[in-house]
């Protein structure tokens, strides 16, 4: 079995919670038999982000933000570069020595009805990782899923019905959920509230910001929505053809970003910068 050795990383904080170095991932399309061709879909990419921190990354489709978030979780191996987690070098990590580090960097992803088995329950998709990856057994899983499920503001009685009965932000709630049963320390939240109508996306965005104070979690909020990355946000990315290329705080991208690119999509959403309703209402 592989050892786990603590690397510290160059020149970024100690407190950071993952990190990735000049990570570069190429897909083959097209073809069969070595023809066809590589598709470049992240570009040399390196950040860092910090323990607690909410940290957004925005770009059009394709840009490769997706991938990037899938590369720092391991379910996409890289084809250059390093990624750290907690200064853990995973970059090569066999699955058996990656599996214990699995539970502490969790996903959320945009469609919550594919996310979900349509055959279990939700108390079932609830209890599934409690059982295998925390060990938890009678009473102490049925008093943990009624917690969590409280938690993302659901009532207890949803345990027994079918995503099929829930609407779309409802199962969301239970990804949320079930994300957070393995007591994760970095959530990467894809477009996790695009496919949500507008009066539930405001919902959602509430219950993550909560969510993060009362858990301390770290996020990699990955979108195309300006307004919401900059509501949630502290640090935002910005990616286009793969390449990462601007790191700014929220204000810095709201008031005075420095790529001509970042300033193209921030104009594009006269919005940017206000109050969103929910920021109003508290």
């Amino acid at each position: 079995m592989q050892t786990l050795e603590r690397t510290e990383p160059r020149g970024v904080a100690a407190e950071t919670i993952v990190e990735a170095r000049g990570v570069t991932k190429r897909f083959r399309a097209g073809g069969s038999f070595g023809r066809g061709h590589e598709v470049l879909a992240v570009d040399d990419v390196s950040l860092a982000i910090q323990a607690g921190e909410s940290f957004g990354l925005i770009g059009e489709s394709g840009s490769g933000k997706t991938t990037l978030g899938r590369l720092l979780l391991r379910l996409e191996e890289p084809t250059a570069g390093t990624i750290l987690f907690e200064g853990v070098d995973i970059t090569h990590l066999k699955e058996a020595a990656l599996r214990p580090l699995r539970r502490h960097m969790q996903v959320v992803f945009q469609d919550p009805f594919t996310a979900l088995n349509p055959w279990m329950t939700i108390g079932q998709a609830i209890e599934e990782p409690l059982r295998i990856c925390r060990g938890l057994r009678g009473e102490a899983v049925a008093r943990e899923v009624h917690r969590l499920l409280d938690v993302v503001g659901l009532p207890a009685s949803s345990r027994a019905r079918l995503p099929k009965e829930f609407s779309g932000g409802q199962r969301q709630r239970v990804c949320l959920a079930r994300a957070l049963a393995l007591e994760p320390r970095l959530l990467v939240l894809d477009e996790p509230t695009s496919a949500l109508d507008v009066s539930v996306q405001a919902q959602i965005r509430t219950l993550l910001k909560d969510m993060r104070q009362e858990f301390g979690l770290s996020y990699l909020f990955i979108s195309h929505d300006l307004a919401v990355v900059a509501y949630l946000c502290e640090r935002i990315g910005v990616m286009r053809h793969g390449a990462l290329l601007e790191v700014a705080s929220r204000e810095q991208f709201v008031s005075n970003p420095a790529h001509s690119y970042t300033r193209t999509l921030r104009d594009a959403v006269p919005e940017i910068g206000r109050p969103l309703p929910e920021e109003v209402a508290s």
